[in-house]
């Protein structure tokens, strides 16, 4: 469908600009509303265009709830602290006490989403043609992607939520109503038919970048009209890695990249001149290092703060006059609608203790030359050294006390992820680090290792630890016949984001982010805690011992071996070590346990401060539950420090109180 520009903006400014009534929905009668302030009553949905309002319409309820999705994800987390000037609703959720009287807690919010969808779904004929195109499929896929959005973050707040989807529009549906109350696994089954038809659609695009004003300070904000939207396969995929289905999970995350061509994008973080002084001299005297010359920053992560690979957010409106504003950014510090200078000093959220050991506590590979060689052959290679994560530091923005602030003022730092006044959703990194946790729990940790690595190209393929059944999984899919072209050699590895040059390609030797060191490294830490990993320390000695072992009785078979008279062939001993008296030694399980460790942890750098880290935990506590580990006992560990008045070891106790 050809989509008017003028028409565009004025849809836009329906989404992002008009008065609201209210801010937060406190009644059925909120929920009921299927028409934003630029509808007429009950449209024709059979019109063309007229359900484009609808699609719009839904998107302005994405905005009554966006600080309260964002709050409710990030507070009960492990990477944000609050501070002196925290109020006592973000508080509350910090340490679980939040009751039904909390402000960010209204399961309304999401139900409104709901019915708007459920009115589109019912009234929207699909079939309707321009020149031989239908014009609303995209569209369709994109409200039931909405809808099933808005019944996962039920389920992740509230556990088992009433399900319907039938539109409301009357009271008495509501009051006595018998909607049954189902769980996530539940509402997945419900909605999954439906949205399996459309896992490979990207979402609608009516136009470019649209300017829908200016903020306070003068700053114009613009929107692009794609990223409104949530992809159906991604959703689809969420809810499916969420209740365990990994194979599913998968399908729907490569349905998603492979239908819509989307690899890798190719961000590596590198270091600015400031750093040098911590590296020896020959390391950093060389052209194609990027530690010499002028200050500079690579990052996935703009000049903004903003990732530069969304595929979805919640735009919020640039002043309050205008429509929905957000809390967010001056929550961490940065007033988004200040009239002139937008960084503050009380703020109520600062990054925690968890997140600075994690990232401070990370090694950065960077690129040296290589002794005896000419800078015209790009001749290097990789080190690693405890750098911390780049990341952390991009998104950081430092104040200086004796220059901006009074001169007894220590320095004083900020999260800069919030100047674009958007709410992020998905990103193409979460796309793929979803799809690394399925492909584990596939028991393919190898191949989640690779994505982190090495990208898809040849240096991946020839990895010596990359399985068969690893091998053959990318060649059914990302390296397949039809997928060949978009991603081989241009879908990248996500680990480098943060941590430099991690792949194999192109250097002498190899990088040391090796899966294998990586794996021995995290079950290391891991078997210190013998009440969540029982054995795993014995497992591992006993594996130590027989790799001993079996390399002595190599050794030895090399020493004793004979060369074949005849054809000058050195032939060598067979040699075996019988690994029973050994006991107990480490299974692909616990590759599989270590990988998600690493996947977490990854996640948390990559995602920290976006709203989904106590979503993240909630899954991966799942993931381990499933296998048979102590899941919910390590989300009470993980965020121990948030000083939690429940017991999170006990299930029940992840969820907010249901306000009816």
């Amino acid at each position: 469908m050809k989509f008017n520009m003028r028409s565009g903006f004025a849809l836009l400014i329906a989404l992002v600009c008009l008065p609201m009534t209210s801010t937060i929905l406190s009644s059925c009668e909120d929920m009921m509303e299927t028409e934003s302030d630029m509808q007429t009553f009950d449209p024709d949905m059979n019109a063309k265009t007229d359900s484009v309002f609808y699609a719009f319409g839904i998107g302005q309820a994405m905005q009554l709830l966006a600080d309260q999705y964002f709050f409710q994800g990030e507070m009960r987390g492990e990477l944000v602290a609050t501070t002196q000037y925290t109020d006592s609703t973000l508080n509350q959720l910090k340490d679980f006490s939040a009751g039904v009287e909390n402000k960010y807690d209204s399961a309304y919010v999401y139900y409104r989403v709901i019915n708007n969808c459920n009115y589109y779904i019912a009234h929207r004929d699909t079939t309707l043609q321009t020149g031989g195109e239908k014009v609303a499929v995209k569209e369709y896929a994109a409200v039931l992607a909405f809808r099933a959005w808005a019944y996962l973050q039920l389920c992740r707040n509230y556990g088992t939520v009433p399900f319907f989807t039938e539109p409301l529009t009357t009271i008495s549906q509501i009051n006595g109503n018998t909607f049954p109350e189902y769980n996530l696994e539940q509402i997945t089954a419900e909605l999954a038919p439906e949205m399996l038809k459309f896992t490979g659609f990207d979402v609608p695009n009516y136009g470019a970048n649209i300017n829908v004003g200016n903020t306070n300070s003068g700053g114009a904000k613009t929107v692009t009209f794609k990223n409104i939207f949530v992809p159906v396969g991604v959703v689809l995929g969420d809810m499916y890695l969420e209740t365990g289905n990994y194979e599913r999970a998968a399908k729907c995350y490569v349905d998603y990249l492979t239908m819509t061509k989307k690899p890798m994008t190719n961000i590596v973080a590198t270091f600015t001149r400031r750093n040098m002084d911590i590296l020896p001299p020959s390391d950093y005297d060389y052209g194609n290092n990027n530690f010499s010359g002028a200050a500079s920053y690579t990052s996935i992560f703009a000049a903004n703060g903003t990732p530069t690979d969304v595929i979805s957010y919640i735009p919020m409106a640039v002043n309050s006059v205008n429509g929905p504003t957000t809390l967010v950014p001056k929550a961490f510090g940065y007033d988004y609608y200040s009239l002139s200078a937008p960084w503050i000093t009380e703020f109520q959220l600062q990054p925690s203790a968890d997140y600075t050991y994690l990232t401070e506590n990370q090694d950065y590979y960077y690129r040296y030359k290589v002794v005896g060689t000419s800078p015209t052959n790009n001749m290097n290679d990789v080190k690693a050294i405890k750098f911390g994560d780049m990341r952390s530091i991009a998104i950081m923005r430092t104040m200086q006390g004796q220059t901006t602030l009074e001169e007894d003022e220590e320095d004083i730092t900020w999260i800069n992820k919030f100047q674009s006044g958007n709410i992020i959703l998905y990103r193409l990194t979460t796309v793929y680090l979803h799809l690394c946790e399925a492909l584990n729990r596939m028991e393919m940790p190898d191949l989640a290792f690779g994505f982190l690595k090495e990208g898809i190209n040849a240096s991946l393929r020839r990895q010596p630890w990359l399985s068969q059944k690893s091998l053959d999984y990318l060649n059914e899919t990302f390296l397949s016949d039809a997928n060949y072209e978009t991603f081989f050699g241009k879908s990248y590895p996500i680990h480098q984001h943060g941590h430099g040059f991690t792949s194999d390609a192109n250097y002498i030797g190899s990088s040391p982010y090796q899966f294998q060191t990586q794996v021995d490294s995290m079950l290391r830490v891991l078997s210190a805690d013998a009440t969540l990993y029982p054995g795993l320390a014995q497992r591992i000695d006993h594996s130590r011992k027989y790799a001993a072992d079996l390399e002595a009785a190599r050794q030895e078979a090399i020493a004793n071996a004979t060369t074949d008279e005849e054809t000058g062939e050195t032939i060598i001993p067979e040699y075996h070590v019988d690994p029973a008296p050994y006991g107990d030694m480490l299974t692909k399980q616990d590759t599989i346990m270590a990988m998600e460790e690493l996947l977490c942890d990854e996640e948390a750098m990559e995602f920290c401060f976006e709203g989904t880290r106590w979503y993240d935990l909630m899954r991966f506590a799942k993931h381990k539950n499933n296998a048979g580990l102590q899941g919910s006992a390590w989300l009470a560990k993980k965020v121990k420090n948030n000083n939690p008045v429940k017991d999170l070891s006990n299930q029940q106790n992840w969820y907010l109180p249901f306000k009816k």
